[in-house]
């Protein structure tokens, strides 16, 4: 009899984790893969689109909880997970990441006594006052397999008294699904979105920290209007994004300062192929910088990928007027990334699976 486990996603990054971890895992003998979609994002450029470009089975279950305040949005993921782990009894639930999804999945699990395995564990931005962080910290001191992507986050665990007897290291996923699908980006027709077909600057603006205040976000996207007076800039903007600055009465005079709708995790890999740097305050597009050899400037006053700042492949940035003055001496660097592997050897699905089959066979 197969062994059922549990994969909670919500939000578009951790679809692309899943993918690279699904793809090896649904091949795995013995086990058996439920995937729950916690609706976190719920459109079709935020959700759909993924599931259809990436290959990834469509989910078992979708709770559509959508957006709202962290309390009442983690409150109604619990509730349906819990649900869910009751009826299915899985051996194991996986989590990916730092969001609300993960951190309902882990306690959910938890307080049904099913072991937690956390994709991606042992980040840390030091900052509490990031949603993220708290989800990271409470998730890693919840779960009995912790696959950490660099040995920094193996020292962080290790700093904060988790045993390592249930840390492995196996790189970091995102690598895994960058070299699956880079490949078949290189040669997607960018026409339709009427951007530049090279050299462009790209970059993309959603947390929390940047753009509930207001003040912040209103200087980052002037700063991207002064920015596309010297370089093309494209901003694939997020909707929650897009609606605070329609609330705060910014408008885009600028004319190569180009807005456009969320895209696919293909195309935004087509994008950062093509661009000649990348400006972010995203987790995610910060190694794919790096992994496609993109220099990044992030949106942020720390970042949990510390190691590319440390070996400047990337160059965080809290005050943003520096922004137009480090876009000029980063534009079109080269980051060599084959000269320096920070995140494994992109093969941690496999790792991830064949540890995860010999546990639970135990």
């Amino acid at each position: 009899m197969r062994k059922k486990i549990i994969t909670i996603v919500g939000a578009r990054p951790q679809f692309v984790k899943a993918a690279a971890v699904s793809r090896v895992l649904r091949t795995a003998e013995g086990l058996q893969e439920v995937l729950v979609h916690t609706g976190q994002h719920y459109d079709y450029a935020m959700s759909d689109i993924f599931f259809e470009e990436l290959s990834i089975p469509r989910p078992d279950y979708n709770l559509h909880v959508g957006s709202g305040l962290h309390g009442e949005q983690t409150a109604a993921m619990l509730k349906g997970i819990e649900e869910i782990l009751i009826k299915e009894r899985p051996a194991a639930v996986m989590v990916y990441g730092d969001t609300n999804s993960t951190l309902s999945g882990a306690l959910a699990a938890s307080k049904l006594h099913i072991p937690v395995a956390h994709v991606e564990a042992g980040l840390r931005s030091f900052n509490r006052r990031m949603p993220e962080e708290i989800n990271r910290v409470l998730t890693d001191h919840l779960s009995q397999w912790l696959f950490v992507p660099t040995s920094q986050a193996a020292a962080n665990l290790a700093r904060e008294g988790v045993s390592s007897s249930g840390v492995y290291t196996t790189g970091d996923v995102m690598y895994d699904a960058v070299l699956f699908y880079a490949e078949r980006t290189r040669e997607e027709d960018l026409s339709k979105l009427g951007i530049p077909a090279t050299d462009f600057i790209l970059a993309t603006v959603h947390r929390a920290e940047n753009t509930d205040d207001g003040s912040r976000l209103l200087s980052i996207f002037n700063a991207l209007r002064e920015i596309s007076l010297s370089h093309p800039v494209v901003v694939p903007l997020h909707p929650r994004t897009l609606k605070l600055l329609q609330g705060l009465g910014w408008q885009n005079d600028a004319s190569r300062l180009q807005l456009i709708e969320p895209v696919g995790y293909l195309t935004m890999l087509a994008l950062q192929q093509r661009s000649a740097l990348v400006i972010t305050d995203s987790g995610g597009l910060q190694k794919e910088a790096y992994f496609l050899g993109k220099h990044c400037l992030t949106l942020r006053n720390e970042t949990e990928w510390v190691e590319l700042v440390e070996h400047g492949f990337n160059d965080l940035v809290s005050d943003i007027t520096h922004l137009p003055a480090l876009v000029q001496s980063r534009y079109k660097r080269a980051v060599d990334s084959g000269a320096c592997l920070l995140y494994g050897d992109g093969k941690s699905g496999q790792k991830i699976t064949e540890i995860l089959t010999a546990s639970l066979r135990d």
